[in-house]
Formats: structure tokens, sequence, C-alpha cells
């Protein structure tokens, strides 16, 4: 096939009116500049995308819905209440970034929902009360303030509050992310088989394993059973479903004296104790601790970011915009955004959880991070 060469023959503007109407027609995009002074504007074009912006969701706002619904939402009617944190500038899409999204729940005393499982891996952090319950194939897992509990990717699990009082817990889900790679699935008909080998259908699973399973197998850090399986249906996400808080804080507690990071102050990975690595390969989470009157410098990644508080208050400058927070609060870092950090308290500590799309970006050796040095210099941070 011969292709002329172009000329800038008298008709060119109305002929390629014409190329363009049957491009449309065909869903087609010119990848192609029509003259020197737009030569970088299909390039440009290819880049846009609708992106996540800063934002922050205060508790005290979101809470009294949240009780709202617990009021007026009954068990039998939805097996969940939730109130899903969207960004403003998605437009409609239910996510807290382009790849993960958070959610306040609220749990009413003594009820159970009924297992299901999902291709989005998830996890459920302890905010209010003691009797939040996750039951996790088989592991039966009651957790309270700061406890940390997974529920893998393709896992059964049961969601509920075991107690008397209401209970409140965030979840993060990398739901965003597998929309996109077109892998999301739930299922919520769960079976186990009775005596005769017979499946029937149950609301609630039964307990396989001690209710301090993960505590007492993955509990002690640089110790490893052997003697344990630890292919418990998760794939290559962590098998030990929950990490406790008091150990966590005692983790940062234990490194107060130390330097710490310019860009995060006390910071604890949260890990799979098999492999040292991420929880998920799409997710992983961190505590990090400001120490009173402690600031960062200002730092640029481009893996999402999602605070929640915990301890304290403070604010952070994120993308040239101050954002107060207070316990309970959860703002958001889209990737690209500088950020930088700061406790006023010059008594009390700033705690804040952490979750971030890092692992996904590095399995596809796309994570980037720069920072700035205390002389404003722009540095690569490992």
């Amino acid at each position: 096939m011969t292709v002329a060469k172009t000329s800038r023959h008298h008709n060119r503007d109305s002929e390629l009116a014409i190329l363009h109407e049957r491009t449309q027609a065909l869903n087609l995009y010119e990848f192609w500049s029509a003259n020197n002074e737009t030569e970088h504007e299909a390039t440009n074009n290819l880049q846009k995308f609708t992106k996540a912006v800063p934002h922050i969701w205060k508790y005290a706002d979101v809470f009294p819905c949240l009780e709202k619904a617990g009021e007026l939402i009954d068990m039998y009617d939805s097996e969940r209440r939730s109130l899903i944190m969207c960004n403003p500038a998605l437009e409609g899409q239910i996510a807290t970034t382009t790849t993960m999204f958070a959610a306040y729940r609220i749990n009413n005393p003594n009820e159970i929902a009924p297992a299901h499982r999902h291709s989005p891996n998830a996890i459920r952090f302890g905010l209010t009360g003691s009797t939040n319950f996750t039951g996790v194939e088989g592991e039966d897992i009651t957790f309270g303030f700061g406890d940390l509990v997974l529920t893998p990717h393709d896992t059964w699990h049961n969601h509920g509050n075991e107690g008397e009082g209401g209970a409140v817990n965030l979840s993060v889900l990398d739901m965003p992310l597998v929309n996109t790679l077109n892998a999301t699935y739930f299922e919520h008909d769960y079976f186990e088989e009775d005596e005769k080998g017979e499946k029937i259908l149950k609301d609630v699973q039964e307990a396989r394993f001690p209710n301090d399973y993960s505590q007492r197998v993955y509990g002690n850090g640089g110790l490893l059973p052997r003697s344990e399986s630890h292919h418990r249906g998760t794939g290559d996400a962590s098998p030990m479903y929950v990490y406790r808080w008091e150990p966590t804080r005692q983790a940062l507690e234990n490194l107060r004296d130390r330097d710490g990071s310019l860009y995060d102050g006390v910071l604890v990975e949260y890990v799979d104790p098999t492999t040292g690595q991420a929880p998920y390969s799409t997710m992983t989470f961190f505590a990090q601790m400001l120490r009173p009157g402690e600031a960062t410098l200002a730092s640029k990644q481009n893996a999402s970011l999602i605070y929640t508080v915990i301890e304290g208050s403070g604010h952070s400058i994120i993308g040239g915009r101050r954002f107060d927070w207070n316990p309970f609060d959860t703002f958001c870092v889209p990737g690209g955004e500088w950020v930088e950090h700061a406790n006023g308290s010059p008594s009390n500590d700033a705690i804040l959880f952490v979750s971030s799309d890092e692992p996904a970006l590095k399995a596809l050796r796309f994570y980037m991070r720069h920072g700035r040095t205390p002389e404003g210099d722009l540095a690569v941070i490992s």
C-alpha cells in the first residue's frame, strides 16, 4: 500500500471535516495534530481523565446521618448500613479515590449479617464500641477501637455486632480498581455440608478456628510457626486476619525517641507475617504518629492515600489547601498531590490510620515518591 505525501491542497479543510465525521461515527479517536500549533494536543488529550481531588469528611457531620440510618434501616431491609465517602470530583462514581473507597459503617446491638464473599479486598477498622464482629473463613473475630480486620478477596465473612451497644467501624475496599479491571463479583449464598454430606444454606459460618487464632499463630513478630498451614483461602493475601491496636500502638511508642521520617513522622506498616510484604497485592495500611508539635516536610507520590484520624488533632496541607482534622475525620490525598502534616498540640500525639494503593503501583513498576528537602530541593524518597 502506498501512502501519498500530505499536500496543502485547497480543499484540505473540507476533506478533514469529512474525515472527522467518519471517524466520529466509527467511535475512533484521531491521534494526530492538524497543524504545528497544536503539535502535542493529541498526546495531551490521551492523558485526560477524571481525577480525584483532596477532600475531607468530618465525622461530626457524618455521624448523625449514620445514627439515623441505624434507626431507620433494619437488618431485614439491608445487610449493611454504610455511608461511602464519594470524591466530589469523580462525577458520581462510588469512590473516595480512583482506586479505593472508604465508608463509615454502623452496626446495631446484637445483629449479624448473612455470610457473603466478593472479589474486592476489604478491611474493617474499629472506631467505636468493643463488640464489632467479623467472622472470616471460620475465624470469629470480635474487635474494638483501633483493631484492623482483613476480609481478603474470595473469603466468606459475616459482619455485625455481638454486644448491647452500638458500634461504628471504617471500611476500606479496592473496589473502584477491581471495577476498572472488570473483575468484581459478589456471592451471597453460603452452604455448609451436614453429617450426611448434604449442602445446607446457612446465614452464619460455623467456627473452624479458635477466635484468637490470628493472634496465637501470627502475633509474635519474627517467629513463624512451621507446623501450621498458612493457606487459608486468601490467595496472596495475608493469613493473619486481625491486627490488634495494643501492639500497634506500642510499636509506635517504641519508636517515639527515634528520629523518624522527615515526611511521615513515625510510620508502621501492617504486613503479611509470612512474607513481610503488604497484606494485599492492591492495598497496604499504616499507623502514623505525629509527636507533639511535629510537622512533616512536603512529599508527593503517585499512590493515592486515605487518612482516618485515630487520636489527636492537627492539619494537613494538600495541593496547597489546608484541611483541619479531628478524631475519626477522614481525608484523601489523590496520587500526584503534594501533602504535609502538622500536629499543633504541644502535649498530645496525633495518630492517623492510612490506606494506600501503593502495592498495586509497585507491582506494575509505576510507583514514585518525591519530597522537598529542608533546603527546598526536590529529592527522591525511597
